[in-house]
């Protein structure tokens, strides 16, 4: 176990002192000085240095480990977009300098906005959004702005209990009523059900495509002409978009609101909670709900227009999470049209080869094909009281970041697996092998080791319960 900074403390040792009798040259005011004693740890800068690179060792990172994170895509991220995103250039900017000297930025993220209209057909964007559930709320709070515009109330939000996560919570925060929609057993909605629920108090449908499955939703030309013969409108949850860029857009199969995830499709790794980007897009009847500012282009100059006075207003800085940005304006140009068209069909190959592998050992309950990611049930498999969160913590031991376990949640001990476009056959291979053997073999025969696992962690495994209900928070 690594110790803390605190407990490798010593009063023999320190990397550098902070002595309270030097004079600093900064005017600080009375109300804001210090009244208690500054405590640092004590440490020599080699302890500190190895303390912190022997913390990195412990990480599950894409740059160490295969990362099938099911669900919430988590990619490879090229090195050039950090590189770019470190340049002073961008750096040593404040974003509320005048406008005239952050024209670079303004003019990048404006192309984007257009970059990203091109990829999902939509008309214009807003990339304020911190992250995906934030451009959830953010187009949600469109719609429902929109609908008192033209004066109908407009309560309900249909959720497909096949859809992404945060959709009914990010809707419950809007403000909306949800309103529950049994999916077919591959996830993909029948119309008939929706019909049933279909009223007109619905503002409303937020949709998954491909689900969270893995099945692209065949219904959709249908299910869109349904919704908007009710004068509903379609939420499109762009968390699944990296198995249909360059293929099928979003605005083409008749959505009307959507959010993309940068840090999920165009680079930026997202692992831990952060960080995050979820641009808003919308058809051109949507546009003047936006947030403010809006970034446009006058005479061959760009500035920030805060005078919308349909807005939804401001949800964040208009820059929003710059870096992010950053990296997904250079993701996209460095591979353009037929590189991103490219990303999808091998992401959509690779998660299929696998499906392939697993589907004579394991149940796969939506069926033999799939997109870019693909449901596993082993619950008629597992033996001796094993559960899919023993297997995963057991893939641990044998270096593997878990998959997503037990979502959906219309699967029974659902194991949740995407590969995403860059992992090569051999780790591929390894994977489908290592997670059958635990399945198929350990589970009979070490059944203990199982339940016990993960065994050569750091960390052997905690009460999840607990850690959530009593947290420790800080060191005594």
């Amino acid at each position: 176990m690594e110790k803390l900074l605190n407990e490798l403390s010593s009063e023999c040792s320190s990397a550098f002192s902070v002595n309270s009798d030097v004079e600093i040259d900064i005017q600080i005011s009375e109300n804001l000085k210090r009244n208690s004693t500054l405590s640092l740890p004590n440490i020599a800068e080699n302890d500190l240095l190895r303390h912190f690179t022997n913390l990195s060792r412990k990480n599950y990172a894409l740059s160490t480990v295969f990362y099938p994170l099911g669900s919430c895509t988590m990619k490879y991220n090229p090195l050039i977009n950090e590189r770019i995103a470190k340049f002073d250039n961008f750096n040593a900017l404040h974003p509320y300098q005048n406008q005239e000297t952050i024209q670079g930025i303004l003019e990048i993220m404006y192309e984007l906005e257009r970059d990203l209209c091109e990829i999902s057909g939509m008309d214009c964007f807003s990339l304020q959004q911190a992250a995906g559930a934030h451009g959830e709320f953010a187009g949600l709070l469109i719609i429902a702005k929109y609908f008192k515009s033209i004066k109908q109330k407009r309560t309900k939000i249909i959720v497909p209990d096949s859809a992404h996560g945060t959709n009914p919570a990010s809707a419950a925060f809007a403000g909306f009523e949800i309103v529950p929609l049994r999916s077919e057993s591959d996830g993909t909605i029948s119309t008939a059900n929706l019909k049933e629920i279909l009223t007109p108090e619905v503002a409303a449908i937020m949709l998954t495509v491909p689900n969270t499955l893995g099945v692209f939703e065949k219904n959709i030309s249908e299910i869109s002409k349904i919704v908007h013969d009710n004068g509903s409108l379609l939420y499109y949850d762009g968390a699944n978009l990296n198995a249909v860029m360059g293929i099928v857009r979003p605005g083409d199969m008749g959505f009307d609101v959507m959010h993309i995830n940068l840090h999920k499709t165009f680079s930026t790794p997202h692992g831990g909670g952060g960080p995050g980007s979820g641009p808003v897009g919308v058809k051109a009847f949507l546009e003047p709900f936006l947030p403010v500012p809006r970034i446009e282009n006058k005479k061959s100059k760009f500035i920030l227009n805060y005078k919308r006075s349909k807005s939804i207003g401001k949800l964040k800085a208009f820059f929003g999470n710059f870096p992010v940005i950053l990296k997904a304006y250079v993701y996209i140009k460095s591979l353009g049209a037929k590189g991103l068209k490219n990303v999808s069909k091998q992401a959509v190959l690779n998660a299929n080869y696998m499906l392939a592998k697993f589907k004579d050992k394991i149940n796969v309950p939506a069926g033999n094909k799939c997109m870019h990611e693909f449901v596993l049930s082993p619950k008629s498999v597992l033996k001796n009281n094993i559960r899919t969160l023993d297997i995963a913590k057991r893939l641990l031991d044998y270096g593997y970041y878990a998959p997503t376990v037990y979502f959906p949640l219309i699967v029974e001990e659902a194991i949740m697996i995407e590969p995403t476009e860059t992992e090569s056959k051999e780790t591929l291979d390894a994977f489908v092998d290592t997670l059958a053997k635990i399945i198929l073999e350990e589970t009979v025969q070490e059944p203990q080791k199982i339940k016990d696992a993960p065994i050569n962690t750091p960390v052997k495994r905690l009460n999840e319960v607990a850690a959530a209900r009593k947290p420790i928070l800080k060191w005594k």
